[in-house]
């Protein structure tokens, strides 16, 4: 990607996070790149930020309540003795997408999760982490011993690595009917389910968020061979409710 085309940020700025949408704030763009899947941008709106991706509001830091209940709803789901694991056996998450880093943060926080895989694309997103303002939300998750930060593409991942997980959580859309990029489709696609339930352990659980529920993507769910498929609510204050899709992979 190419070097910043605005001011450079600083990793010590602060914000609140679950901050109320401020409608009447101007957007100020803090950092802009251009790279092989389009362009990133970050925003301040207000007291919040807001990642823009191909000019397709992604997220922002106003509301953490659904990337949260993406982590919690997955380890929720994990069979009881995956759950309550001596140190060394502690289940393994993948998080599909970086974003503004509620969900690394929330798994980071919680000591019942072993390994914590974070797959990004966006070299972007990742240096507004290491070295910029959402490192306010995701500093203390970085530097936990448990994480590991994968620059790579995230259906090519799935699809060419040979680790596996006890829980895949996945948002790098705004859901499966609505993708940031056409390629991104291929995730929801049978052979990317496929590619998804080859890389849980017996046993482990797929969530993925959505901006939007989704009966047919429940259904390609169970096509692909996931049992227990359901969706879990997060009522938003306008329109409808955020979603996070789950299913498991059985033994």
């Amino acid at each position: 990607m190419s070097a910043p085309a605005s001011a450079s940020v600083s990793a010590t700025t602060s914000f609140p996070t679950d901050h109320p949408h401020d409608p009447g704030a101007e957007p100020v763009t803090l950092d802009r790149r251009d790279g092989p899947y389009g362009e990133v941008v970050l925003r301040r709106r207000g007291a919040r930020l807001e990642i823009i991706a191909n000019g397709c509001f992604l997220m922002d830091t106003s509301d953490g309540r659904s990337e949260r209940l993406l982590i919690d709803a997955a380890l929720r789901a994990l069979p009881e003795e995956s759950r309550g694991a001596a140190a060394g056996a502690r289940p393994s998450v993948l998080v599909g997408g970086l974003g503004v880093g509620f969900s690394l943060a929330h798994a980071a926080a919680e000591a019942r999760w072993g390994r914590i895989v974070v797959v990004e694309r966006e070299k972007a997103v990742i240096d507004w982490h290491s070295d910029g303002p959402l490192g306010a939300i995701s500093g203390a998750a970085l530097g936990d011993a448990r994480t590991v930060i994968l620059h790579t593409d995230l259906v090519e991942y799935l699809r060419t690595t040979t680790d596996r997980y006890d829980a895949l959580c996945l948002d790098i859309d705004n859901g499966p009917e609505w993708t940031v990029t056409e390629d991104n489709g291929n995730l929801y696609s049978p052979a990317g389910l496929a590619a998804c339930r080859a890389r849980l352990n017996p046993g482990g659980v797929l969530a993925v968020w959505s901006a939007n529920p989704s009966p047919a993507f429940g259904e390609a769910l169970r096509n692909a061979g996931f049992t227990g498929v359901r969706a879990e609510e997060v009522p938003v204050a306008r329109g409808v409710p955020d979603v996070v899709h789950l299913a498991v992979r059985t033994a």
